[in-house]
């Protein structure tokens, strides 16, 4: 009676355990949301999506694509909820894995599809591609067996095709100016890093560069490394940061790259806090490896997120200057979770919010046409082109560590205003510099004096393009999928073109990082950035007023 005793109690106070080491595990959690799976209970609805689904699967008079019936509920749903929230299909979830996660496995090629045909950009420094002799300019005729001429033609997906298992080869032709006969090579794929830092140089002798297009897993030793080139080796004291454009990623990432800014430890960068997540702070380290003196951030409005939590760190605790344009607007946290079939859920979890106490989000309230239309509504305003045209509600004030006033509820607004120019926007300037990439290979072709070219500082010195004889090969070019005429470019965006032609040639010649370096000797931004960093006191200089721009 004993043993049937015990053998009846013994599972219940089991349970009972469980239950109890459960609960207490999700308060020491509390950070992260409760996700209920399985059954019914605790569920509103009551499985009625289920069950509708169901009924329509064994009952509607056609059959039914259930995959896309599913799909079609699960964009409804995550259509009521914010605009960051969203589904992640199966097939598109890898792609973006490798590209927050840092690496992929390939052949290690950049590449663009020119009249159709997959065309080597350059090729990873070290990368398998180098090492078989791959070189910028090739035309892949050949995978395997196959032909993949055609690339639009026959919808064929270039990436898939070199992509594969480390340590497996692949076999692919290609046709080399200049050489009569295709060439063949075998390539062992391996792993890819796919770098976050664009470019790292030093802009003068005193003051570096280091552009960031994203937060990945490895941007933070990216950083680092970076630090250490230009500033305990290269010498610089100052630093610029560029994240424009940069719509985000890992909030980890932006914070350990703080703590390098920030000698002093304990210090508030950003904290977080949700509907069924308690505030987590996150706050500086104390081990910055080196002396930075003064900082400027540079944003516009493609920064976003992490973006924004750098920022605007560094805005409240008034350890740099911001320049640029209103930043994005986006103070949400999203987590991810895999669902059973491959595809994955990203949900809004949180809301980060600045030192200040500021959440930097914009109203999604008018649903997420409005949403997404909120930057055509800055240039409408005239906001992209006056900074005093701020057309959020300004009424929502927050103050620095040193009072001075900050605005929450819609973006990063910066220190110092440089407007976007407006003549940049013309039809014919925007149709010939898209030729450009393409046309730089038949350039590079006609032009094999380009060789004498070293160095990127021979190259900057040294080197003008003759618009005359580019611009009508990218006007003929332009014309293929343009009907009608195209209006003869202003004379006023002559030099702008050859900017961004002599920068995306550099960047054929030498590296990614050559074409920023090019760019940026013209770069508005750039240039009033490093103009405030030289006095005395950039910190008062930017805040003198909202700034003009050039």
């Amino acid at each position: 009676m004993k043993n049937q005793r015990s053998s009846i109690w013994t599972p219940l106070l089991f349970a009972l355990t469980l239950a109890i080491g459960l609960f207490i595990g999700y308060r020491l959690q509390s950070n992260a949301p409760l996700l209920v799976s399985g059954g019914n209970e605790g569920v509103s609805g009551n499985g009625r999506v289920e069950e509708l689904l169901r009924y329509i699967e064994a009952r509607y008079v056609d059959a039914p694509d259930t995959d896309e019936l599913y799909e079609a509920a699960i964009s409804a749903v995550i259509d009521e909820l914010d605009p960051h929230s969203s589904y992640i299909p199966a097939e598109q979830l890898q792609a973006l894995n490798e590209s927050m996660e840092g690496n992929f496995e390939g052949i290690g090629i950049e590449f663009l599809v020119v009249d159709d045909t997959i065309t080597v950009v350059s090729t990873l420094p070290g990368g398998p591609s180098e090492t078989a002799g791959l070189m910028p300019g090739d035309q892949i005729i050949m995978v395997e067996d196959s032909m993949v001429t055609g690339v639009n033609e026959f919808n064929i997906d270039p990436a898939s095709l070199m992509r594969g298992v480390s340590n497996t080869d692949v076999s692919i032709s290609v046709r080399r100016p200049g050489e009569p006969e295709l060439k063949g090579f075998t390539i062992t794929r391996a792993p890819i890093p796919v770098y976050s830092v664009d470019a790292a140089y030093k802009l003068n002798d005193k003051t570096a560069y280091v552009k960031i297009n994203r937060f990945s897993a490895t941007t933070y030793d990216e950083f680092v490394k970076a630090l250490e080139e230009q500033m305990e080796k290269g010498g610089a004291e100052h630093l610029v940061i560029d994240l424009r454009d940069n719509p985000g990623g890992y909030l980890q990432q932006a914070t350990k790259m703080l703590s390098q800014l920030f000698p002093q430890k304990g210090e508030l960068l950003v904290y977080t806090q949700g509907r069924n997540s308690r505030r987590v702070d996150y706050k500086t380290n104390g081990r910055a490896f080196y002396n930075i003196r003064d900082v400027a951030v540079l944003v516009d409005e493609g920064s976003a997120s992490a973006s924004e939590i750098l920022a605007g760190a560094v805005q409240d605790h008034d350890r740099g200057i911001i320049v640029g344009r209103r930043s994005f607007g986006k103070g949400l946290v999203q987590e991810q979770y895999p669902l059973s079939d491959g595809s994955a859920l990203r949900l809004t979890v949180a809301r980060y919010y600045t030192p200040s106490g500021r959440s930097i989000q914009r109203s999604y309230d008018e649903g997420e046409e409005e949403y997404r239309g909120e930057l055509n509504e800055r240039f409408d305003s005239g906001e992209l082109f006056d900074g005093e045209n701020d057309s959020r509600d300004s009424s929502v004030i927050y103050y620095t560590d040193t009072g001075h006033p900050v605005f929450g509820g819609g973006g990063i607004t910066p220190d110092y205003f440089v407007p976007l120019d407006t003549s940049l926007n013309n039809e014919t300037f925007l149709r010939l510099r898209q030729e450009v990439p393409a046309y730089i290979f038949q350039y590079v072709r006609r032009h094999p004096e380009l060789k004498q070219f070293k160095t990127l500082d021979e190259y900057i010195a040294r080197f003008q393009p003759d618009l005359d004889e580019i611009i009508p090969g990218l006007t003929t070019r332009a014309m293929v999928d343009y009907e009608g005429a195209l209006e003869d470019m202003p004379a006023r965006l002559r030099p702008e073109l050859s900017l961004f032609f002599r920068a995306r040639l550099a960047r054929q010649l030498f590296d990614g990082s050559a074409f920023f370096q090019v760019l940026n000797e013209e770069d508005p931004i750039v240039i009033e950035a490093l103009r405030l960093l030289e006095k005395d006191d950039p910190m008062a200089a930017a805040r003198a007023k909202k700034g003009n721009g050039l």
